[in-house]
């Protein structure tokens, strides 16, 4: 098998096959115990795409995992969230031996459901470079509580009632997820900070060099991408610790840059618009008073008179 290509499943029974697992008892739903997991392929791939979603909880993995460009250590009580088509990249010397739970939904089961539409917008299977969320042991116990609900479910006659059931576990279960990753941002506040003076700095070296008049504001996908983080994960952690997400971020510092260039040079308007990256001095003017509620000219003069 090639190193360099992801291993790629395309349905929960070809997961089944590939963990030397039975078959599954539902063709798009399953609930299985990591101990029972037991790779077939003893050269098993280093990189794997499931093409359904995958919901983790570990407990003793020896190795590492990699999400995007980021390595974690994982001893006990994390989550991993996986949407379909998303890499998880498992170090040579990982052990299979490690316990929890994995949960594995295929789209097609959430169809006609608002769970469909709505499991998108949870920002922990959006990051293209997640964090796992470490949980603590009361609210580990609850999540475990929820997938047995599900695995019990799951293990009953399919009925008329099957589905609505399961997506409703399913869906407290993400709920709860999503309050704990809150609290983890909040509890995390030293890292999150760290990540805020690493993003400060990235934003004032990019207003301070020639980029900016030649190809524009940054992006908020440029920024994140200079500190190996997702878009949706920087703009998470900034909320948290600003209460502003990125894009303002960037805002208040083209307004303050602005605000410079008007009270120490004679520059025009329009010459302070192109050099902050704007192709149209209206579209400067007009961001600037939406920030300050005074156009370019009228803070100019008030700041001289």
């Amino acid at each position: 098998m090639s190193t360099e290509s992801p291993y790629r499943i395309q349905s929960i029974a070809e997961y089944h096959q590939f963990a030397g697992l039975p078959k599954p008892v539902h063709p798009l739903v399953s609930v299985v115990r990591f101990e029972e997991v037991k790779p077939r392929n003893p050269d098993r791939p280093k990189s794997i795409v499931n093409h359904f979603y995958s919901i983790a909880l570990k407990r003793n993995f020896s190795g590492r995992m990699r999400y995007g460009q980021q390595q974690y250590d994982f001893d006990e009580g994390v989550m991993v969230f996986l949407a379909p088509g998303q890499v998880l990249a498992v170090s040579a010397e990982a052990s299979h031996e490690h316990t929890g739970w994995l949960l594995m939904i295929h789209p097609d089961f959430l169809w006609n459901t608002p769970l469909a539409r709505q499991i998108r917008q949870y920002d922990y299977f959006d990051y293209s470079i997640r964090e796992a969320l470490f949980l603590s042991e009361k609210e580990e116990a609850l999540i475990v509580g929820i997938i047995q609900q599900v695995e019990r479910e799951y293990r009953e006659p399919i009925d008329s009632f099957s589905q609505n059931i399961i997506v409703a576990h399913l869906n407290v279960l993400l709920q709860y997820a999503d309050r704990f990753y809150q609290r983890q941002f909040i509890t995390r506040r030293i890292s999150n900070h760290k990540i805020l003076d690493r993003f400060e700095a990235v934003l004032e070296a990019y207003f301070a060099g020639e980029a900016l008049e030649q190809t524009g504001l940054p992006t908020v996908g440029y920024l994140a991408e200079q500190l190996s983080v997702s878009p949706t994960y920087l703009s998470s952690v900034l909320k948290t610790v600003t209460g502003q997400n990125t894009q303002q971020h960037i805002h208040d510092k083209l307004i303050e840059k602005a605000k410079e260039k008007l009270s120490t040079t004679d520059l025009s308007v329009s010459e302070v618009a192109y050099l902050l990256g704007f192709e149209h001095p209206q579209s400067f003017s007009k961001l600037f008073k939406s920030k300050t509620n005074v156009t370019p000219l009228e803070f100019r003069h008030s700041f001289l008179s």
